[in-house]
């Protein structure tokens, strides 16, 4: 435009010309250095970048699964059969999603003691150092069951259990989030419905060992039967039965008669023992006298048979001449008598060979008073 024309249309604005500024300028159009103004103008490219870190705070595409878990992809709804193991995975949101599972054992615990209860259901705590459970306990209402005559017997049980990591996706997928309400709780109170339907609330106690293998038994086979093997059952341990009061309280009364009984016949095998040991003593001793008796009577027959033989030997050796000598030395006794006692009176019995001396001594007292 010609240099007088732009001087027209200055003196033609409302402020005129001259040193007087606009208000309100209006900024420089177009990009760059063009068009002569000095705003900044940001590359399209930066934007691009704010834009996709933007996207990635939003939708968060990846996720992180840590060691005892593994992670299930779903995209459009299909399970991927291969877990995820532990790592950096990443996913495309809105398609696709990644649900992570626990793999670490776990712990029901079945029981109505005020102090495991939470809530109406379930209570989930953590457990880490604690029997390595690191799966978490889950703590249930102990299992109400009928007995052999419908009387109700509650049943306290720990079951330890832990997801097959390698079918983890097929099991989520069959069964759902709730995997352990419908394996592993339905099918352990289906078994002890079962088996406690089978004894009366009186032989519960007695038959305890007995019950405890069965549940354990029939809850493996069942969990095992199922397609797959979903579940890795490590044990089914029987905590507690749950008798009805006057059940027992009539048990507690048959316990204590059957401990009187125990007592009365330990007494009296006791006293059996007693008699027994008494017996056994009086026999020792009778034994021990008969013993003795039979011995002195041994004595005095080996004695009186010694006897026998040394008479029948002195029998045998007397001779006429020897019978001869015998009273000449009994003669020779009696002189040696009546030379120290001159009263001594010597008789002699009829047959027999040698005399006997007899002293008068009254007679000799007699004269001794009668010379005084």
């Amino acid at each position: 435009m010609p240099a007088d024309m732009n001087d027209y249309f200055k003196k033609k604005q409302p402020n005129g010309g001259g040193n007087n500024k606009t208000p309100n300028p209006k900024p420089a159009q177009g990009g760059g250095s063009n068009g002569g103004g000095n705003g900044f103008q940001a590359p399209s490219w930066l934007f691009a970048i704010i834009a996709i870190i933007a996207a990635i705070i939003f939708f968060k595409p990846f996720t992180i699964i840590n060691s005892g878990e593994v992670g299930i992809k779903v995209k459009t709804g299909k399970f991927d059969e291969t877990p995820l193991n532990a790592g950096l995975h990443f996913y495309i949101p809105m398609i696709q999603n990644i649900i992570t599972v626990n793999t670490r054992m776990r712990q029901v615990i079945y029981s109505n003691q005020a102090n495991t209860l939470e809530g109406d259901n379930y209570k989930s705590r953590s457990t880490l150092g604690s029997n390595n459970l690191e799966g978490g306990v889950k703590q249930s209402r102990a299992i109400p069951v009928l007995d052999k005559r419908g009387l109700t017997v509650n049943i306290d049980l720990a079951v330890q259990y832990q997801i097959r990591a390698e079918s983890a996706p097929k099991t989520i997928e069959q069964w759902g989030s709730s995997w352990e309400e419908k394996i592993i709780n339905s099918k352990v109170r289906e078994v002890v419905r079962d088996v406690i339907g089978q004894y009366t609330a009186e032989k519960l106690p007695e038959m305890r060992n007995e019950i405890a293998t069965a549940i354990q038994t029939k809850v493996t086979q069942k969990i095992n039967s199922l397609e797959g093997q979903p579940v890795i059952l490590s044990a089914v341990e029987l905590r507690n039965i749950e008798l009805p009061e006057k059940i027992r309280k009539k048990i507690e009364e048959l316990q204590a008669e059957k401990q009187n009984v125990n007592i009365a016949e330990q007494q009296k095998e006791r006293a059996k023992q007693e008699a027994q040991k008494n017996a056994e003593i009086a026999r020792g001793e009778a034994e021990r006298n008969r013993i003795v008796a039979q011995g002195q009577a041994d004595k005095i027959r080996i004695e009186a048979e010694e006897q026998a033989k040394a008479n029948a030997l002195i029998s045998n050796s007397l001779t006429p001449q020897l019978l001869e000598l015998e009273q000449i030395k009994t003669q020779a006794k009696f002189n040696d008598a009546l030379k120290v006692n001159k009263d001594a009176q010597i008789f002699l019995t009829p047959g027999g060979a040698v005399p006997n001396i007899w002293v008068d001594a009254k007679g000799k007292e007699q004269r001794a008073i009668s010379a005084q």
